[in-house]
């Protein structure tokens, strides 16, 4: 079989792409340790608050250490659950000081949700039955918006909070 030169340097293109693509994922999955988040924990999604950290009183921001915090959420039907207040309202606002290092833990009950804080690197995908984490540190005082990035119904545009860091 005779193959035209262009065509044979296309072919040696795409493989050395190819192979190229393969070392870098290669590379940053068992030099550096990167793996995508996995779903070791798993939650009953219609018995959420049967788990430790969704129960109502352990939901919301908890201080763990100096300048570490646990933010414990339920997202469901347009809502993010941070909690009640002392009042017995929800919360819809959490304040952090500056340099706190802050871990998320998510879980839903009904349907996929998104999990970002407008800002920062903390981005997530929430699925009923899974406990999604990420922790970040917040450097930067100000006030930032966490909102549903995963469209989830009719009223997906509702669902938002906000995190204040501050000095």
């Amino acid at each position: 079989m005779q193959l035209h030169k262009y065509e044979r340097i296309w072919l040696i293109l795409g493989i050395v792409s190819l192979i190229v693509f393969l070392a870098i994922l290669a590379y940053g999955a068992f030099w550096k340790g990167t793996h995508p988040q996995s779903a070791m924990e798993t939650v009953d999604p219609a018995n959420v608050s049967a788990n430790e950290h969704f129960k109502e009183d352990n939901l919301g921001l908890t201080k763990v250490d100096d300048n570490q915090y646990v933010l414990n959420v339920i997202a469901s039907s347009f809502n993010f659950d941070l909690g009640k207040d002392d009042e017995g309202k929800p919360v819809k606002k959490v304040r952090v000081p500056k340099g706190s290092s802050v871990l998320f833990q998510i879980t839903t009950t009904d349907v996929v949700h998104g999990f970002n804080v407008a800002g920062t690197n903390a981005n997530m995908m929430v699925e009923p039955g899974h406990i999604s984490r990420d922790e970040i540190q917040l450097n930067r005082p100000g006030i930032y918006t966490i909102v549903c990035n995963e469209y989830c119904g009719i009223g997906h545009h509702q669902m938002f909070a906000e995190l204040e860091v501050y000095e």
